[in-house]
């Protein structure tokens, strides 16, 4: 009987067949890669030939001085309002977290009040406030005996300060759902471990939740910074008319340009928010150290 080959169970000295991997195409991706290049192109060509947008004016007063120093008090509205709003916003934010209820009810009734009526309008209302309230009166309420009486026409008139309360206050709403939201997303047995190992409150807030819940609070909290560096336009209800866009709109009623000067507001606008978005990307890598980042990859 022929015994049985043994070809099989010796290893094979020639080398495998290379494998040609063929990448996938995409012809719809490129096709409309084409067609956004082709109409970006047309667009900026029409726009630098076109006369309208007056380049010559635009070049001029991109970096006027009164430009630069109204940016510069953009700035600082956008930083005052927002400590304001993020200090008042992390006190209402405890205070919805609050198992007390009537701490808990105010939180809301303020949240719903500045979420639910526009900000021009409120920035509005805080321009009249010296109107409403001419004179302050300490004393005992409700037909009692007044102490003395304060004058409030003439410190109610500073229309920055008025700016940044209205501004904050509005943001104060925004805010307070964002850090209740990130508070909450850290899982309570994290809170009930600190606790457990003997931290105070205050040691389990700043070293357990706080570090946790900055991945939520950061990316939505950096979106209304961008945002409130724009809302600082709105100003003008107060009226406040030191702002860069207040600022631009003045240089056009004089030099009869509204364009130009819009433009040379938008490149302003568009610098600072370009400075916060790194700050925001930085800020966003810090924190999410340790976590699962996701993103879209060719298939």
């Amino acid at each position: 009987m022929a015994q049985p080959t043994d070809v099989l169970a010796r290893p094979s000295t020639q080398a495998p067949d290379e494998i040609k991997a063929v990448p996938l195409r995409h012809p719809g991706r490129v096709a409309a890669a084409v067609i956004l290049i082709a109409a970006l192109a047309v667009f900026i060509y029409g726009a630098a030939t076109n006369d309208a947008y007056q380049w010559n004016t635009y070049f001029a007063y991109l970096f006027d001085e009164r430009i630069s120093q109204a940016a510069l008090v953009t700035i600082t509205l956008t930083v005052l309002s927002m400590i304001l709003g993020l200090v008042l916003g992390v006190v209402l934010a405890i205070m919805r977290l609050s198992p007390n209820r009537v701490l808990n009810a105010v939180a809301w009734g303020y949240i719903w009040i500045f979420r639910g009526t526009p900000v021009y309008v409120q920035l509005v209302f805080w321009g009249l406030l010296s109107t409403i309230y001419r004179h302050v009166d300490i004393g005992i309420p409700f037909g009692g005996p007044v102490f003395f009486s304060i004058d409030s026409s003439q410190w109610l008139q500073n229309v920055f300060v008025l700016s940044i309360v209205g501004l904050g206050l509005n943001e104060a709403a925004y805010l307070a759902e964002i850090v209740r939201a990130g508070i909450s997303s850290v899982d309570r047995g994290q809170t009930e471990a600190a606790t457990a190992l003997g931290l105070s409150w205050t040691q389990t807030l700043n070293q357990v939740v706080l570090p946790q819940a900055m991945r939520v609070i950061i990316p939505p909290a950096g979106n209304e910074v961008i945002s409130m560096l724009k809302t600082t336009s709105l100003v003008t209800a107060v009226p406040f008319t030191l702002d860069l866009y207040s600022r631009a709109r003045d240089l056009s009623i004089e030099t009869f340009n509204p364009v130009p000067m819009l433009l040379v507001a938008s490149t302003w606008y568009l610098a600072i928010t370009s400075i916060l978005m790194i700050g925001q990307y930085y800020l966003e890598r810090h924190y999410g150290r340790g976590s699962a980042n996701v993103s879209l990859t060719n298939r």
